[in-house]
């Protein structure tokens, strides 16, 4: 059946047929030994059934479910992330503690909880007991994970629970410092922030009859994505003159912060399919974006591209929840005839829902106007110029030719600019911590042994893990941290006095301890490591080797937990006990 027409052909009377031969509208049944059956015939002035008509384009019904039930996802994922490691990285004895951050921040301005604090860090923390932050961390990241639950699994949301969702992670992110400084924790929260407009804001439905998906917020996602993939293209090409050369897919897949199994293997690929990947890239980003504003079908082939390529980076690295996180605005491309495919035609399910509430607009049926539709236009019409608003530094950024990449212009971070790998490392380095039990550090018989972190490269035997979209921050940090020095990132030396007294929340973040069901060690160094893939097939990795590796030098010197007693104390931290 053509999509273009609604007619359909009127059944004549029941024609005179030959024996054996199956009327119009019988259906076809097997026996038990295989013989077919006719059903009997419909009784005298009965019409036979109709095929359902196809969803029409142009509405959003079944995409808000999908927008809605992704976007719960994500901020699952999010939270999870955040219970699992806020009371290690931000807690009362955290690596760097989000009440000593909010204290200093008060002290800067004059000790007092008012408009500029709140701006300078918009937290719902500021407003709860400090006595106890670990459990206030942990209560905000549990709620969190039951409304997005909730979300998730019934695909119903309203304005209140998108906007606590948004809240929530908003006030984490503004008191993760550096463990929240990247560029998906904005994307999120405008994620987020887009999809509170997407809801009603009491009735929870996935169909909420009154509140139609408003082409406003569709459009809101469309520019969000459009201004992800032009701004991660025009950095890419400002920047690092490898993605102008072709020749930075060559070293990313060795050199980015977490590398797959697939990684490993695609490392390998010949030059020229590397500079096929950094071609195809510079289209996604490029042109592609562009597709959005040529009309329905070049928008949903922008929808079909992008998805496509955000795919391929999922399984070819273990970047957080960041690709995961661009195909969702990607989805505002695909109308409900697109989408119709992920929902059952079941009668009285929601795509037959749809259907009805279609044949009633095809019908000429309007729904009847309350008070509040009114209302509901007036607020998307004022998101629209919200959005719109604060856009105009986004894009003076994006025209500019000293870009800079994932900033906000705006404390609640609503509209941001977006970007990754604007410059490629070429080289791949790593920390690695060793401990020892011997008195004397220096002693050349000291029996030096490592840690291993949860996915980061160390153990050469260890194969690349593959953790996406979940995420572990302590690990990304790290790789950043191996191409600065141990003074720009005092949180290291804070780590190592933490496994010096063998805190357990400290070892929580680490996968192997070499010192577990001993004494803890007396002295812990870093040890500053070139790593290089081992060629498939070759001699490493015929012994089981992933990685090989060359030692640089100390990445910083040997201490013990008494000599870093007045470190601790000049910076407030907490003193570690050791078990």
């Amino acid at each position: 059946m053509s999509r273009g027409g609604g007619g359909r052909t009127e059944a004549a009377g029941p024609p005179a047929h030959a024996p054996g031969m199956a009327a119009p509208g019988e259906t076809l049944r097997k026996r038990r030994g295989g013989e077919e059956v006719p059903r009997a015939p419909p009784e005298e002035g009965e019409q036979p059934p109709l095929a359902r008509p196809p969803l029409r384009p142009g509405t959003f019904w079944l995409s808000r479910i999908v927008l809605l039930r992704c976007i719960a996802l994500l901020y699952f994922v999010a939270f999870l992330v955040a219970y699992h490691q806020n009371k290690q990285l931000i807690g009362e004895k955290g690596l760097l503690p989000c009440k000593l951050y909010l204290q200093n921040v008060k002290r800067y301005f004059k000790g007092k909880i008012n408009l500029d604090s709140l701006n300078y860090a918009p937290t719902i923390i500021w407003f709860l007991d400090w006595s106890d932050m670990d459990r206030n961390l942990d209560y905000l990241a549990g709620l969190g994970l039951g409304v997005s639950a909730y979300v998730l699994v019934t695909g119903c949301a309203n304005m209140i629970l998108m906007a606590i969702l948004w809240i929530l992670y908003l006030s984490l992110v503004n008191v993760g410092q550096i463990w929240y400084s990247f560029g998906w924790e904005s994307q999120l929260l405008e994620t987020g922030f887009l999809g509170i407009f997407l809801c009603p804001l009491w009735t929870l439905s996935r169909l909420p009859n009154y509140t139609p998906p408003s082409q406003i917020v569709i459009w809101g996602f469309r520019w969000l994505i459009f201004r992800i993939m032009l701004g991660a293209g025009l950095i890419k090409i400002r920047g690092d003159r490898c993605w102008r050369e072709l020749t930075c897919m060559d070293y990313h897949y060795e050199t980015q912060p977490v590398p797959n199994p697939l990684a490993y293997y695609m490392h390998r690929s010949p030059w020229c399919f590397h500079q096929f990947e950094t071609l195809s890239n510079h289209f996604i980003e490029l042109v592609v974006p562009f597709f959005i504003f040529m009309g329905r079908r070049m928008c949903i082939i922008h929808g079909i591209l992008q998805i496509l390529f955000q795919v391929v980076l999922i399984i070819s690295g273990n970047l957080s929840f960041l690709n995961w996180l661009t195909i969702v605005p990607s989805i505002a491309c695909f109308d409900d005839t697109c989408l119709g495919f992920l929902f059952t035609s079941k009668e009285g399910c929601v795509k037959d829902q749809v259907l009805k509430i279609q044949a009633k607009q095809a019908a000429g049926q309007r729904l009847p106007l309350r008070y509040g539709c009114y209302v509901r236009k007036a607020v998307n019409v004022s998101f629209g110029l919200l959005i719109t608003y604060l856009s105009i530094p986004v894009v003076l950024n994006l025209l500019n030719s000293r870009q800079v990449m994932n900033t906000s212009f705006n404390p609640l971070r609503i509209v941001n600019t977006y970007g990754a790998f604007g410059s490629i490392t070429k080289e791949r380095t790593e920390i690695i911590f060793q401990g020892t039990s011997c008195l004397d550090p220096n002693d050349p018989m000291a029996v030096w042994e490592e840690y291993e972190f949860k996915c980061k490269p160390g153990d050469l035997k260890r194969r690349p893990c593959l953790i996406t979209p979940y995420h572990y921050r302590l690990d990304w940090l790290m790789w950043f941290a191996a191409f600065q020095t141990y003074e720009q990132n005092e949180w290291i030396i804070h780590l190592a006095g933490k496994l010096l007294a063998s805190e357990e929340a400290a070892l929580s973040l680490i996968a192997f301890n070499p010192f577990e069901g001993k004494a803890p060690p007396r002295w812990i160094r870093g040890e500053h490591f070139k790593y290089k893939f081992s060629q498939p097939g070759g001699k490493h990795a015929s012994e089981g080797k992933w990685w090989i590796r060359k030692r640089i030098g100390p990445y910083f010197p040997p201490v013990n937990l008494q000599g870093l007693k007045k470190f601790y104390e000049a910076r407030d931290w907490l003193y570690p006990k050791q078990n």
